[in-house]
C-alpha cells in the first residue's frame, strides 16, 4: 500500500554494497530505509568462494544474513524498486514502484548496473540507431515517433510512462508484468499499448530500426526500441539528479574516496562505481558510503543546503 515514509538515509539496492551501507549507517544511529529486492541482486545466484573469512557459501545465504544484520541494527526494508528521485529542500524525495513517497536527507546508490541484453538479431547492429538502454538519456530523440519498450519490471513500465511525454505512440512488450499493482494500474490507465505474453525475436531495419519481430510472428513497426530488462537502474536515476558519470564510458557513477558524487547528499557504492565486479569491493565501498551518508544526514540543515 502506498505511503509516505521519512528517514535519514535511503539506500537503493539490496546487494552487498547496499546492505553494508545500511549496516554502517544504522550503526551510526541514522534512520535507514533500504529499497529493493534481494532476489534481484546479481550476487543472489552466485557461489561465494573468494571472499575473505568466508570459506564457501551461496550469494543467497550471504545476502539474507546481511539483511538480518541490517535489521538488527535498526534498518527498515521496503521490497520495492525506486522509479524516480528528485531534489527537495533540504533533502530528496524518492517515488517507489508501489507509489510510496520516501523523504530522506541522504541517498546511497547501490543498485548495481544492468548488464542484461535481449541477445537477439539486430540489437548490437542498431545500437545508437534506434536501440537504447536508457529512456531518460534518449527519450528526446524520439519526439513524435513510434517506439517500443521491452521488459517486464519497473524500469520498463516507468520508461513507457515517461515516453508518453515524447513519442507519438508507445508499445510495451513483456512476457508478464512483474511490478507492484499500483504501477500496473497506472500503466493500464494510459495509452501505452501493452503486448503481454509476447517477446522479441529480432530487431529489424536497414540503416535504422524499422520494426520488431515478435515471437507470434507479428511485425511491430517502430522507430525506436528501449531495452529495459530490470529495475530502474542507477544511471537512469543518477541522470535525473545530474549526478556525474565516468567521462570515459558514461556507464558508471563517478565518486571520490568518500564515495561522494558531485551532488551533495548522494553517495554511490558497488558495481555502479565500476569494476572489478567483486563482493569485497562492494562491501568496502558500502561501508564508506554508509558512514558518510549517516554523517551527512546528521548535519544541521544549514550545513547541507
Amino acid at each position: 500500500m502506498a505511503e509516505r515514509i521519512q528517514c535519514d538515509v535511503a539506500v537503493l539496492g539490496t546487494g552487498p554494497a547496499g546492505l553494508q551501507a545500511a549496516i554502517h549507517a544504522a550503526r551510526r544511529k541514522a534512520d535507514v530505509l533500504v529499497l529493493g529486492k534481494i532476489v534481484k541482486s546479481s550476487a543472489y545466484q552466485t557461489h561465494v568462494e573468494n571472499y575473505c573469512c568466508i570459506d564457501g557459501t551461496t550469494g543467497e545465504a550471504l545476502l539474507e544474513e546481511g539483511r538480518r544484520q541490517a535489521e538488527r541494527m535498526g534498518a527498515r526494508f521496503l521490497d520495492e524498486d525506486a522509479v524516480s528521485i528528485r531534489k527537495t529542500h533540504p533533502g530528496f524525495e524518492i517515488t517507489t514502484e508501489g507509489g510510496s513517497i520516501v523523504s530522506c536527507k541522504a541517498v546511497v546508490l547501490a543498485m548495481g548496473i544492468s548488464r542484461k541484453t535481449l541477445k537477439v538479431p539486430g540489437e548490437k547492429e542498431f545500437l545508437g540507431r534506434g536501440v537504447s538502454y536508457c529512456v531518460e538519456c534518449d527519450a528526446h530523440f524520439f519526439k513524435d515517433k513510434v517506439v517500443a519498450v521491452v521488459g517486464c519490471e519497473s524500469a520498463a513500465v516507468s520508461g513507457a510512462l515517461t515516453l508518453l511525454f515524447y513519442a507519438r505512440e508507445v508499445h510495451l512488450v513483456c512476457r508478464k508484468l512483474l511490478v507492484a499493482e499500483n504501477l500496473a494500474e497506472r500503466l493500464r490507465e494510459t495509452p501505452v499499448v501493452l503486448h503481454e505474453g509476447r517477446w522479441v525475436e529480432a530487431i529489424e531495419g536497414t540503416t535504422e530500426v524499422e520494426s520488431l519481430l515478435l515471437d507470434d510472428g507479428t511485425r511491430l513497426p517502430v522507430q525506436g526500441v528501449f531495452i529495459e530488462l530490470g529495475a530502474k537502474g542507477a544511471v537512469e536515476l543518477a541522470a535525473e539528479l545530474g549526478v556525474a558519470l565516468d567521462p570515459e564510458t558514461m556507464e558508471y557513477v563517478s565518486v571520490n574516496r568518500r564515495q561522494e558524487t558531485n551532488v551533495a547528499g548522494i553517495y554511490a557504492a558497488g558495481d555502479i562505481c565500476g569494476p572489478p565486479w567483486q563482493i569485497a569491493k562492494a562491501v568496502g565501498e558500502g561501508c564508506v558510503a554508509g558512514l558518510e551518508a549517516a554523517a551527512y544526514a546528521k548535519k544541521p540543515a544549514k550545513e547541507t543546503s
